[in-house]
């Protein structure tokens, strides 16, 4: 259902406050870019340090500007279910295609407790439900058998981001799970690996500034051009690095900000890049032509 380059988006700030404007025109960009899908709110997005009424606001102008043309995968996840619940009737309500749901962060419950808290999220709305698995951010790992038995109970819980960065647990989801059960990449660096175990796509933080070519990553390989995705996985490594040469979504924000995309601005508790890694940042994009 769920496939190709999907843009987790960065809320772009100005002044302290979200700047609408510049939005609009970062979602204009990935579209003419052919970026296939759009995340507000999430991790990139700073999802964790907007308010309530911000995170709802930047859901409704991203489907607003979207107008249909791509889908729009609003990130309303909570380490509180109630919340989650909350923020994705309002994104349901909205019109948004479908909800990106991060596991519990903080609490770290059960496997019992995960599956009831995202079974509890799908019965809430009738839209399409992505679950994201990032455990290095969370302290939980949802495991194979808690999201092929989410898959089989909840019709509407149609696919995973997995960041876990394991291609083995990776393949026992695809394994468990109904065949149209959509294992989405939620690391850049793995895109191709993922692909190539039966991944549908990435939700990519690097697309903010190259969408292209992570487009084309995609393309290529279900083309059947694996020559062409390798020597575009390969372009795009020593970038996709230097993205996480500190917590995202900081480097991708700085470089947004270099290439005069958007301000820089991110709220505490993150903050600007070391002088050290903007020049390693600097260097990267020089190299991959940006600079």
């Amino acid at each position: 259902m769920f496939s190709g380059s999907i843009v987790a988006l960065v809320t772009p700030f100005k002044n302290g406050k979200v700047d609408e404007k510049k939005l609009k025109s970062l979602i204009e960009f990935q579209i003419k870019s052919g970026t296939a899908g759009i995340v507000p709110c999430g991790t990139t997005g700073e999802s964790t340090t907007l308010s309530t009424a911000e995170h709802e606001r930047v859901i409704e102008i991203t489907i607003a500007q979207v107008n249909k043309r791509i889908p729009v995968i609003a990130g309303t996840g909570s380490n509180s279910t109630e919340e989650a619940i909350n923020l994705t009737k309002h994104a349901a309500a909205s019109a948004a295609t479908a909800s990106l749901q991060v596991s519990p962060y903080y609490n770290r419950p059960t496997q019992k407790g995960l599956y009831e808290h995202f079974k509890a999220i799908a019965e809430s709305v009738d839209i399409p439900i992505i679950l994201y698995n990032i455990a290095s951010r969370t302290g939980v790992n949802i495991e194979p058998e808690t999201i092929a038995k989410l898959a089989k109970d909840c019709k509407n819980i149609v696919g995973v981001k997995e960041a876990s960065a394991n291609l083995e647990q990776m393949s026992r989801i695809k394994a468990l799970c109904p065949e149209n059960f959509d294992l989405i990449s939620g690391d850049d660096a793995l895109t191709l690996p993922v692909l190539s175990i039966g991944g549908s796509g990435i939700i990519s933080v690097v697309a903010n500034i190259v969408p292209g070519d992570v487009a084309n990553l995609v393309k290529e390989f279900k083309k059947g051009n694996l020559l062409k995705a390798q020597g575009l996985h390969y372009k795009l490594f020593p970038l996709v690095k230097a993205m996480f040469l500190e917590t995202n979504p900081i480097p991708v924000k700085t470089a947004m900000g270099i290439l005069g995309m958007c301000e820089p601005d991110l709220r505490l508790p993150l903050s600007q890049m070391l002088p050290e890694n903007v020049e390693k940042l600097k260097k990267a994009l020089k190299d991959y032509g940006l600079l």
